[in-house]
Parts: structure tokens; C-alpha cells; sequence
């Protein structure tokens, strides 16, 4: 015999098709709830403050010429032009933000305080269709912003205290206002136009266009504070590797605040690269200036020698290979003198470590390899060619050295005084107003369609996973209780069981008011599936309870006397539950005479009887007066003997007690039925609890027939056809 406390086994295998099933059972949920996420969606679309981008285009040159030979080391070396990489974070530093921030005060925040949620919106839609116009205050609700309210801080000024904590300013009338700390407390009142100060703070408004008691937030933010912020909002991407195109973009609110920062930034961007490139060309000239002197100085001293060697060793003219061997060695000295220059320049400017620094020491280690092989050339020379040579060598490369930095100088010069940078603004920035960058409408809707949606499956799946009630049959099959049928929810005996609540005492059972509901139908295969069961019974006194409250034995006990005594059989019905019993209300009675006076012997059987409406064959005995202690009034000898009596008028009793779990008066009256069935609510009771209700039974003696499944819902399994096939199950 299958234990009744035993868990029931679940398949840890996903089925497919039940998961199918249980969106399709829960359709109606998850359509309301994807449906409301999605009037939230259109709603937020609505009224959501627009958000619009303005967006400046600039492009990076090529910079203006540099030392003699440092354009071809670059291309020697073969790195990559770093431009526009630099260039972009040269766009958001703070020293270009911070003057920006400066020039147009965005230090100084304010604005008008509004009614939540649909205040931006309702303003907006005012201001939109009244230019100029301050909007008067809805409802008398004065210190919102309806509409067209401007405020405009030409200066503020507060103590560090106060810094990035907002302020309310309230207005007053003829340009009045009242400015508060956070705390409520007035740090001063002035008029707009004119400066006023208190506390520590000075403020000066401009423009001040709001109805009397109107509020605004004021802050005045610290200038990293605000950079900081901007460096996160302002956009810098390259369009193209290596294109050296940089586009700039902002988002705000506000379009026209939008394009003035954006255009603030790129004209002081494009000032600050003419300035650098300015201070570049006169720090090279200054130091190829440097040099000229001493050069000079060399070139006199080698034209010197040359001509004192000369009128010492009357010799002028030099061979033809020592020629040669000269002309070798001026290009070799030429180019190193040249790279040694430029290794002083970078060593301003680089570390050792660089790698471009480190590709010039290489070419000035092979010019002086090349070098020491041309002086064992020159050493096998004879004494007077050799320092005709040398003399030569000096005199020329000093020339072209000296030569050369004079063309640069004149090169840097003219760089510097006609400096115009190496960044140009293509796109000066603009704004389309008519196309914001948020709200984007129909992502907004079709995201809160697919959030909806999947907020709606977990909702489903969670509510299914901690929902541990029966929705099988074959649950309570597993517990071991056979189930003789399973009745449907029926929406007509919703309807009856409101005016039961609400009317007079007039019948209504379900299967005479409706005798074609499935419900209806249900309960007559009950009828066919006792009377087999009833074979071996031990009496025709028939017990329907219950776990728990709310499981509906009440109406299944009213309706299958019903259906029983339609088939010509005497039937007897009787309230159990003395305690809440409403038997009376669906069949129609009262329930002031009933089985708590016969028991006591206060009423007779004949005054405590009654028939049911049209049924002939049907008698129904009411629960009578509460009684102070229901459970020892069913364990008195009279009404056994009661029951004993009533066996011999009728082919059946029915009797409704009260729920096992919550009472004991079932496990009494279950004594003296030759019949028990359970009654199990479709999604209210849990296996443990079927279970508990039948070993408490059992305790008692009392042993279950089988189980009622009833009000089950329409379910994608179809367990309504069980209704119909489970019988011949139950009674194997």
C-alpha cells in the first residue's frame, strides 16, 4: 500500500510541452500584463522629456614642418600618426571644458520645480503653444511650474558649504524672490536686476518669469565637478582608422544649450592647438638659434686652419682619390652632425627608453661605423693629403651644417608667425529638433512589450513553481485515494452561489436550475460510480467531507442528493456541520430547526424535515442552532440511534460534515457511514495535506472510499475528460 505521507516524485526532465501548456492556460495573464508594460510604454513615450543631440565635425592635419630629418625618421621608423587618438582627448580636457564651463556658467544650475511625472510634459505642451507666457497654476497648486516659468542667474556665489547642494529660490511678487538653504531656512531675499547678498551667498538674476510662490532648484556646482560630468556626456569618435575626421557629440535637453556648448568647445579646441603649435615652432627656433653661433664660430675656425695649413705647406690642390675619400666623409659628418642636433632636440623631449629615440642613437651608430672605415682609408694617405683632407672635411661640413640651420631657422619662423594649427572645425555644431535621440518611440513600446513579456513568464513560472497544489488527478491517485470523478469549475454555479449571498431563500441547485451543465453532467457520473461503490458497503449512509474549508462538499453534497434522487430513489440530506453549515441556503430552507435540536430532543423529525422544492424524493434535515459543543452532541447515543432510524426510510443518506483538519466532528458522524469520500479543490489543496486529511481519518477508524476532484479548470492536459474515463480507474 502506497505510504499517504509520501512525497509525490516530480520528473527532473523539462517538458516541453507542459511548459507550452502552461503559457497557454495563463494566456490571459500574460496578456494583461505584457498589454499594461506596454501603456506604460506608449504613456513614457508620451510625456518622457525629449533628449537631443548636438554634433561638430573637425578634422586633424598633418603638423607644420619640424627639425631637418625628423619627417623622414618618422617614415623610418614606420609608427603610426597618433593624431587623432591625441587630438581626441585633447577635445575633453579640462583645460578646454573649463573654459567652455566658464564662459557659458553652467557652474550655476537651476530650474523650476514640477508637479511629478506629468509635469514636464504639461509644460512643455503650454510653453509649445504660449511663447512668452507663464501658464496659470492648476488647482491652486502655485509653487509648481506650469508652464513658461524662466529663471536666469547672471551670478551666484555661495560658501563652500553650500556647494553642490540644491537651494530653493521662491518668486514673489513684481520680480520679488526668497532663496533658502536646504534646510528651509532664508539665506536672503532680493529683487531680479539687482544684487543681493546674505550668509555668505551673493546672487544676481537676470530674468525671473514665474507666478507668485512659484519654486525653483538652485545649485551651484563645484567647476571639476561639472567637467567631470562632461568629459563622461561629450562623444569623440574617429570616422575611419587614420582618417584624422573626429566627430563630436552632446546630448541634453535643452537643443540651444546643446549646440552653444558643443560650438564653445570646438572654437576653444581649435584655439588652444593654434597656441600649442605656435609655442612648438618658437621653442625650435629658439633652439636652432642657439646653435648658429656656435656653428658659425666652428665654420671660421676650420676656414682658418685651412688657409694656414695651405700657405704652410704651399700645397692647394688634393689628389683625386682623396677627393673621393672627402666627399664620403663631408656626407657622413654632414648627416651625423645633423642627427646629433636632433638628438639634442628629443632629448627634451623623450627618454632614452623611447623607441624613437632608440632608432636614432641606431643610424647615428652606423654613420660612425661608416665613418671609422673611411679613416683607415684616409690613414694610408700621405701626411700632407691627409691633413688637406681633414682641413677640407671640417671647413665643408661646418658650411652645410651652418647652411642648413639657417634655412630651418627662416622654415620655423615663417611657421610660427603664420600658425593656423593642425585642426580645422568641417560641421560647426547643430541640433535636429525634430528628431530627439530619446525617447525613440517604438523601442520604447516594443521594450516594454518584450519587458512585459518577461516579467508575465516569470510571474507564470514562479507562481506555478511555488504553487504546490494539485491540478492532476493523478496526484491524489499517487496518495492512494482513488478519484470517482472530477467535476469542472462551472461559471453558473458562481452565479448562483452571489444570489444564494445576496437573495431570499429560494432553491438553487445546480443541477435543477442547470441540468445540461458539464458540472451537472459530472455529478450524474458520481451518481452511476457510487451506486458500484455502495455494493459492499455496510449501511446506505453516505459521508462527504473535506481537508480543508472552501473545497466545495457543500455543493457537491447538495447536488449529487439532487441528482440521486431524480433517479427515484428516497434520499435523505443532512447538515453535519452544526458549527458553519450553509446546506439550507442552496436548497432553500432555514436552519433554525435542524440536527441539533433532534439530537438534543428540543424538535421532533417531522418538524425537522423538509422536502425540496420540486423534488419529491428528496428530504433535507438543516444543522440547526449552534450548539456550545458540537463534537460530544454527534458522540450522544441519540444520535446514533437517530441514524439508525433514519436507514430505514430512506435508499440513502447524505450527510456534509465539517473539514477533518479543521475539526473532529467528521471523524465522528464517519463512524456511522458505510460510505466516505473526500472532497479535493482543484488548485487550493496540496498532496500533504490530502494526505494528512486521510491518515486522520484512518486514526479514527474511518476508512476513504476515494476522492472528489472538484471545480478543476480547463487545462491544456484536457483534464475535464477525466471526468468521464478516471471512474473505471477508481473502481478497479
Amino acid at each position: 500500500m502506497t505510504n499517504a505521507l509520501e512525497p509525490v516524485q516530480r520528473d527532473n526532465e523539462i517538458d516541453l510541452g507542459e511548459l507550452l501548456g502552461t503559457l497557454r492556460d495563463h494566456k490571459w495573464l500574460i496578456g494583461r500584463i505584457i498589454g499594461f508594460f506596454v501603456a506604460l510604454g506608449i504613456i513614457y513615450a508620451i510625456v518622457a522629456t525629449p533628449v537631443y543631440q548636438a554634433s561638430s565635425t573637425v578634422q586633424v592635419e598633418q603638423k607644420v614642418p619640424d627639425l631637418p630629418g625628423l619627417s623622414a625618421l618618422s617614415q623610418t621608423l614606420g609608427a603610426e600618426d597618433p593624431e587623432a587618438t591625441t587630438q581626441s582627448a585633447l577635445i575633453t580636457s579640462r583645460m578646454v571644458l573649463g573654459a567652455a564651463v566658464d564662459k557659458l556658467g553652467l557652474t550655476i544650475e537651476s530650474g523650476p520645480k514640477r508637479f511629478p511625472l506629468f509635469g514636464n510634459f504639461i509644460a512643455r505642451l503650454y510653453a509649445s503653444h504660449n511663447p512668452g507666457k507663464v501658464a496659470a497654476p492648476w488647482f491652486g497648486m502655485n509653487g509648481y511650474d506650469w508652464g513658461g516659468s524662466k529663471l536666469d542667474i547672471f551670478q551666484l556665489d555661495v560658501p563652500d558649504a553650500l556647494l553642490d547642494k540644491p537651494l530653493n529660490l521662491i518668486a514673489g511678487e513684481d520680480g520679488g524672490y526668497v532663496l533658502l538653504d536646504d534646510n528651509g531656512d532664508v539665506l536672503l531675499s532680493g529683487k531680479a536686476g539687482q544684487s543681493a547678498s546674505g550668509r555668505g551667498v551673493t546672487i544676481q538674476i537676470k530674468t525671473l518669469l514665474a507666478n507668485p510662490g512659484m519654486r525653483f532648484r538652485v545649485i551651484r556646482h563645484r567647476q571639476l565637478t561639472v567637467i567631470n560630468g562632461l568629459q563622461q556626456a561629450i562623444n569623440v569618435t574617429e570616422q575611419g582608422k587614420d582618417s584624422g575626421i573626429l566627430q563630436m557629440t552632446y546630448d541634453n535637453s535643452d537643443p540651444a544649450l546643446a549646440t552653444k556648448l558643443l560650438g564653445q568647445v570646438g572654437e576653444l579646441y581649435v584655439l588652444q592647438d593654434v597656441d600649442r603649435n605656435s609655442a612648438e615652432a618658437a621653442n625650435s627656433l629658439k633652439f636652432v638659434r642657439e646653435q648658429l653661433p656656435n656653428v658659425r664660430k666652428a665654420l671660421e675656425q676650420a676656414t682658418a686652419a685651412l688657409n694656414a695649413y695651405q700657405i704652410k705647406a704651399h700645397s692647394v690642390d688634393i689628389s683625386m682619390q682623396t677627393q673621393s675619400l672627402l666627399n664620403q666623409e663631408v656626407a657622413i659628418q654632414t648627416n651625423l652632425q645633423q642627427l646629433q642636433l636632433q638628438q639634442a632636440d628629443m632629448q627634451r623631449q623623450y627618454t632614452p627608453e623611447h623607441p624613437a629615440y632608440k632608432s636614432l642613437m641606431k643610424q647615428i651608430g652606423q654613420l660612425q661605423a661608416q665613418k671609422g672605415a673611411i679613416d683607415k682609408k684616409v690613414g694610408s694617405l700621405p701626411d700632407t693629403q691627409q691633413e688637406l683632407l681633414k682641413l677640407n672635411r671640417d671647413v665643408q661640413v661646418s658650411n652645410d651644417t651652418y647652411t642648413g640651420l639657417l634655412n630651418q631657422a627662416q622654415q620655423l619662423d615663417i611657421a610660427r608667425a603664420g600658425t593656423v594649427g593642425n585642426v580645422r572645425i568641417v560641421d560647426s555644431a547643430a541640433v535636429d529638433v525634430t528628431r530627439p535621440v530619446w525617447p525613440k518611440k517604438l523601442i520604447v513600446v516594443m521594450g516594454s512589450a518584450f519587458l512585459g513579456a518577461f516579467v508575465a513568464l516569470v510571474c507564470v513560472f514562479v507562481r506555478r513553481m511555488l504553487n504546490r497544489s494539485i491540478e492532476d488527478p493523478a496526484a491524489i491517485e499517487r496518495i492512494g485515494l482513488p478519484v470517482y470523478a472530477t467535476i469542472p469549475v462551472s461559471l453558473r454555479e458562481q452565479s448562483l452561489q452571489g444570489k444564494r449571498l445576496h437573495g431570499s431563500g429560494k432553491q438553487r441547485l445546480l443541477v435543477v436550475d442547470a441540468p445540461a451543465d458539464l458540472a451537472a453532467e459530472a455529478l450524474r457520473s458520481l451518481r452511476t460510480s457510487l451506486h458500484f461503490a455502495r455494493l459492499e458497503a455496510k449501511n446506505n449512509v453516505l459521508m462527504i467531507s473535506g481537508p480543508s474549508p472552501d473545497v466545495g462538499k457543500t455543493f457537491v453534497a447538495a447536488n449529487l442528493a439532487a441528482v440521486i434522487a431524480q433517479s427515484n430513489q428516497r434520499v435523505l440530506l443532512i447538515d453535519g456541520d452544526m458549527r458553519m453549515g450553509t446546506l439550507h441556503r442552496i436548497v432553500g430552507s432555514r436552519s433554525e430547526v435542524g440536527l441539533s435540536e433532534l439530537i438534543s430532543g428540543q424538535a421532533d423529525l417531522a418538524e425537522a424535515t423538509h422536502q425540496i422544492g420540486p423534488l419529491e424524493n428528496l428530504h433535507f434535515i438543516a444543522r440547526g442552532k449552534v450548539p456550545p459543543n458540537p463534537s460530544e452532541l454527534l458522540m450522544n447515543a441519540r444520535f446514533s440511534a437517530l441514524i439508525d432510524h433514519l436507514k430505514l426510510m430512506y435508499d440513502l443518506i447524505i450527510i456534509d460534515t465539517p473539514p477533518i483538519l479543521a475539526v473532529t466532528d467528521a471523524a465522528v458522524i464517519g463512524h456511522h457511514a458505510g460510505t466516505a469520500l473526500l472532497v479535493v479543490r482543484f488548485g487550493l489543496n496540496q498532496p500533504r495535506e490530502i494526505a494528512l486529511a486521510r491518515q486522520r481519518f484512518e486514526q479514527n477508524g474511518v476508512p476513504i472510499k476515494g476522492a472528489i476532484f472538484n471545480a478543476v479548470e480547463k487545462r491544456s492536459g484536457g483534464y475535464y475528460t477525466y471526468a468521464y474515463y478516471g471512474v473505471g480507474k477508481a473502481l478497479q
